[in-house]
């Protein structure tokens, strides 16, 4: 039931809220958050640990196919042009060039013109050569 108030000549109610209880409320909040808050133990979380690296890492090797379906090799990538290669000799070459180091990677770079086949026969000597790390050079486009 709303409050009346009588004041001069006539009864009208008042509008408000009494905010008196609210306050009590959320003060009395406030205070069993405070006290609670320190008793609660954040998770810890163990993060692995690593060493660092003792050597930068080795630079691809890159073999490049041309539109013509040529394959050239270079051995670093300071030289523009690299070494013309028969097909079947590219995986000794490069087993001969990774000097025993198995995990240095190479990268194929092949013109989108030549045939998806000739892509897959570059991989497939290296993959007999033992070489493990083969990747393919993409070009990105912007804004995609």
């Amino acid at each position: 039931m709303p409050a009346v108030a009588s004041r001069g000549r006539g009864r009208r109610t008042i509008n408000e809220i009494n905010m008196v209880p609210f306050i009590d409320v959320m003060l009395v909040l406030l205070i069993i958050f405070m006290v609670t808050a320190p008793l609660i133990t954040p998770s810890v979380i163990n993060l692995p640990s690593v060493d660092r690296a003792n050597k930068q890492p080795d630079k691809p090797l890159e073999i490049t196919v041309d539109k013509d379906e040529v394959v050239h090799f270079k051995k670093d990538s300071a030289s523009s042009a690299g070494l013309e290669i028969p097909m079947s000799q590219i995986g000794k070459a490069v087993k001969d060039a990774q000097g025993g180091d198995d995990q240095r990677p190479v990268v194929i770079s092949a013109d989108k013109n030549v045939k998806y086949e000739t892509v897959v026969k570059t991989m497939n000597e290296l993959k007999r050569a033992g070489i493990e790390r083969v990747g393919l050079s993409v070009q990105t486009t912007p804004g995609r």
